[in-house]
């Protein structure tokens, strides 16, 4: 069994509507994945599976598919895949808080950064699978804009990132 962390686009924060946790669980239940926990209301849910990273994907796609009426997107990361992102932080020094990791499918583009708009005070470098971004005056100050995030990726802040990890590490 793998340890997995999933995280849903926009759900309970935007675009998507309203998903009780306690549904998520029932979902990932249903889908066979054992020892279900979510954290906070915003799509974020840890289980093991014997099933791989990309089979999670589609099977939790599909799921929210039927429950929403529409696509919902799912990354999905091991324990050790989040812990690594943990570890890349480009800006181990600010505010965990105030510095997320926006979560992509697959690397980010060489162009990554091109056609940012609404940048003020904010840092950017892209990751492995992910694209880092500290928020010196907070993100809901900003009017940052990062298109090759903007459509399929989600973002998570520092803390968030760490207590997922260890709650994924937990599950042995």
């Amino acid at each position: 069994m793998t340890a997995f962390i999933a995280l849903l686009r926009a759900v309970n924060v935007g675009g998507t509507g309203k998903l009780p946790m306690s549904e998520l669980v029932a979902m990932c239940e249903a889908l066979g994945y054992g020892q279900v926990r979510t954290w906070i209301a915003s799509g974020n849910v840890v289980f093991s599976s014997d099933d791989d990273a990309a089979q999670v994907k589609a099977a939790l796609e599909a799921k929210l598919l039927a429950w929403a009426g529409k696509p919902v997107g799912v990354i999905v990361r091991t324990a050790g895949q989040m812990h690594a992102v943990l570890a890349a932080n480009p800006f181990p020094d600010a505010a965990p808080d105030r510095t997320v990791a926006i979560f992509l499918d697959d690397a980010p583009a060489a162009d990554c950064l091109e056609g940012i708009r609404g940048r003020q005070a904010e840092e950017i470098r892209p990751g492995e699978r992910e694209i880092y971004v500290h928020y010196p005056g907070g993100m809901g100050q900003s009017k940052l804009v990062i298109p090759a995030a903007a459509a399929t990726g989600t973002a998570r802040n520092m803390n968030t990132i760490a207590k997922l990890a260890d709650m994924a590490a937990a599950l042995g």
